[in-house]
């Protein structure tokens, strides 16, 4: 049954980018941390409910390490199957995106013919020690032939920094560190910079100086994303600050499913239903069908046995 079709009333706040693109991020960042292991049919249906819904870009895996993620060990069985013509959405699921580690993942992946992929790297030196098991630093000399060759294929390559906002062992993250790191992923190749919240401890002035400070460092807002998780309650309030800035690419996960597995402070993303529903108040441009999100969001809580802590969804589920 789907959900109401209740909208929020319509008040526009001048100045603000007239369309906003939704990264989707559910069936990897969002589905990564769950410990009973989903099928694999389930989640091809999670992609392709998200796809049905109006989301422009759905992040559907990685191919990381089984070891280190074992609900993502199906990653390969999982796009062969939506790429699959009878039951999935043939050529279509290449241009899906995925989380890869290293040059091996990237292997992976052009075995399968994908054309986007996307790397993740860390603001601080203890998260990229805990993540990546690399120093700040050599994380780029790990990142760059993975870059370089999936340049090389054709491919486009994203690039996640987590910890821009604070670090849960190392505390305030100064803003030019994050800027230092952000422009050196650009500098190896990447198209994109999602800058994560990764324990959700900013706030909205944070989110407007590290925007201005990449303005001023010559990185152009239509070149950054903003990653936020709503650990404080803070979420909707930094993508506010973010509009006002002048980004238009947010990441966001269905239901406000996921965390990060190497950050136990790191709690649930920005659902996606509670990002459109602000957008939708202001006028912004998203594509998405929120009563058909809903209903997807809460089709997902009931596989996973329990409600979704979008707020959104607890509304008009």
């Amino acid at each position: 049954m789907s959900a109401p079709t209740r909208l929020p009333m319509l008040v526009p706040e001048p100045g603000l980018p007239a369309r906003v693109t939704i990264y989707e991020v559910g069936a990897r960042d969002g589905l990564q941390n769950e410990k009973a292991l989903i099928p694999t049919e389930v989640k091809a249906e999670f992609v392709r409910r998200l796809l049905a819904a109006g989301l422009p870009v759905v992040e559907a895996t990685s191919f990381v390490h089984p070891t280190w993620v074992p609900q993502l060990a199906d990653a390969a069985d999982l796009m062969g199957g939506l790429a699959d013509e009878e039951s999935g959405l043939g050529d279509a699921a290449r241009d899906l995106p995925v989380l890869v580690p290293n040059e091996r993942g990237l292997d992976r992946a052009l075995e399968l013919g994908l054309r986007h992929i996307a790397v993740f790297g860390s603001a601080t030196e203890t998260f990229a020690s805990k993540n990546l098991n690399r120093t700040l630093d050599e994380q780029f000399t790990m990142f760059a032939p993975t870059v370089e060759r999936a340049r090389g294929a054709g491919m486009d390559v994203r690039a996640y920094v987590s910890m821009c906002f604070g670090d849960p062992w190392e505390g305030a993250v100064p803003i030019e560190q994050v800027v230092d790191v952000g422009r050196r992923m650009l500098d190896l190749g990447a198209s994109q910079l999602s800058l994560g919240d990764t324990i959700g401890v900013g706030t909205a002035g944070h989110v407007t100086a590290l925007v201005e400070a990449f303005v001023a460092a010559g990185v152009g807002v239509d070149r950054l994303a903003l990653h936020f998780h709503d650990t404080y309650g803070q979420a909707l309030s930094n993508v506010q600050a973010g509009l006002r800035a002048g980004i238009t690419t947010y990441d966001a996960s269905a239901g406000g499913l996921g965390g990060c597995p190497y950050a136990e402070s790191a709690t649930g993303n920005l659902a996606t239903e509670d990002l459109v529903w602000l957008l939708t108040g202001l006028g912004i441009e998203h594509g998405v069908d929120l009563a058909a999100l809903v209903a997807t969001s809460t089709w997902m809580a009931e596989h996973l046995g329990r409600p979704s802590p979008s707020a959104v969804v607890r509304a008009l589920g």
